[in-house]
């Protein structure tokens, strides 16, 4: 086993251990799990992580900006569709 140490925003902290706490499971292992699921759900895949929308007059994207189309290629990969 690896120790490290981690920051994360005070909002995501008492998200996370409150869940934890529900669970009885200690901080650790509900991040170890969070951890294992992303491998799980994502392929492993390196991937480019500048977006860059295709460049085309014809593809029906007329009025959104290239920051909007990476925000909505983002929702698509989104694992849990019932998340907001």
């Amino acid at each position: 086993m690896v120790k490290t140490q981690i920051q994360v925003p005070e909002e995501l902290y008492r998200d996370v251990k409150s869940f934890a706490n529900a669970r009885e499971w200690s901080l650790a292992e509900t991040f170890r799990r969070g951890a294992e699921l992303l491998l799980e759900v994502y392929d492993g895949s390196p991937k480019d992580s500048h977006w860059v929308p295709p460049v085309s007059a014809k593809v029906g994207w007329k009025g959104l900006s290239p920051a909007q189309l990476r925000e909505l290629a983002f929702q698509d990969a989104n694992p849990n569709p019932a998340a907001p």
